[in-house]
């Protein structure tokens, strides 16, 4: 095969992945806002999640298992074949099984559902057959489409097994915002890795430190802040008062407001217009704080304090990049 061709035959293959994402998306239904609610009561109940399937099924399963434990919904993997000799002691009433077979007539499940029903476990069926005995056994099910795979033979799992997937991985983000899981819960699971490392991370490892942001005394004209804002290049200056404590916060946008507002401000006392009372963060909360304060607050920059409230480093909006917390 030329280069070409190559190409081509990549392109056909993503394309029929592709047109089974678009097919199962378009055709979720109340049956997918049952099996969340279903969810929802095994979490709720404290019970876990339990995944299983065998052959390419059970690598999707495994991974969901992954995903689902990420977002703080207990969940485990269960061997069809080993359940039957055994491992079905970790089931308990209330859990949630999600069977995965795209042909929805795999033995081992066919077995296995049966026998747990009898624990009181709740059953979803995932497949791609609305009527394949699995479905039928199963209290719910998850329907995905793939008409065709992506392999010339039609045989590899290609299409289904993508399809399978990011149906799993819709329920998954569908949980996590039901149950308003946010970035400090992340942190709480994810302490490992670049991720949690930068949301763990203490918010004077990535603030500006004395020498690199703008401070004065709330005493200065507008115009020596002005002054010292542009020394540091900052967006904003920490005012204090006679003790050295933060009493106040005079921003790019302060000044923008002013220019068109009052022409002399520039030699009148800070004081007059700064933010009184700003917003900070103590010296020690976690990065992940900070950052939720800029989202729910919609401020630029943020004064970060130590125990005797003197502002000692400031935090820009755009340094959340650099640490590739946004």
């Amino acid at each position: 095969m030329d280069t070409e061709e190559i190409i081509a035959k990549g392109r056909r293959c993503i394309n029929i992945e592709a047109e089974a994402l678009a097919k199962t998306s378009a055709q979720l239904d109340s049956a997918f806002a049952q099996v969340a609610a279903t969810v929802i009561d095994s979490l709720s109940d404290g019970q876990k999640l339990i995944f299983s399937g065998i052959g390419k099924s059970a690598h999707i399963a495994r991974k969901l298992v992954g995903t689902f434990n990420s977002i703080g919904a207990p969940s485990t993997f269960l061997d069809p074949v080993n359940a039957l000799h055994g491992d079905m002691g970790l089931c308990r009433k209330g859990d949630a099984l999600f069977a995965f077979s795209n042909s929805g007539e795999t033995e081992e499940l066919l077995r296995l559902v049966p026998i747990l029903k009898r624990f009181e476990v709740r059953t979803v069926a995932v497949t791609s057959m609305s009527d394949a005995s699995l479905s039928k056994l199963c209290d719910q099910r998850l329907i995905y489409c793939a008409d065709k795979e992506a392999c010339p033979l039609d045989l590899a799992p290609t299409a289904s097994s993508t399809a399978s997937m990011a149906i799993g991985d819709a329920l998954a983000m569908v949980i996590l915002e039901w149950r308003a899981f946010s970035r400090e819960d992340f942190v709480q699971f994810h302490p490992g890795g670049s991720i949690g490392k930068s949301l763990a991370a203490s918010v004077d490892s990535i603030m500006r430190p004395t020498g690199q942001f703008a401070i004065s005394s709330d005493e200065a004209t507008c115009k020596e802040c002005l002054q010292h804002m542009t020394n540091p290049n900052s967006g904003c200056i920490a005012l204090t008062d006679e003790n050295g404590k933060l009493s106040g916060i005079f921003t790019d946008g302060d000044i923008r407001r002013l220019v068109l507002e009052d022409a002399d401000f520039l030699g009148k006392s800070v004081s007059s217009f700064m933010t009184q009372a700003p917003i900070t963060i103590n010296s020690g909360s976690l990065a992940v704080e900070a950052l939720r304060i800029f989202e729910n607050r919609k401020i630029d920059d943020l004064i970060v304090v130590d125990a005797d409230f003197k502002p000692i480093g400031v935090i820009d909006g755009q340094d959340l990049t650099k640490v590739k917390m946004v």
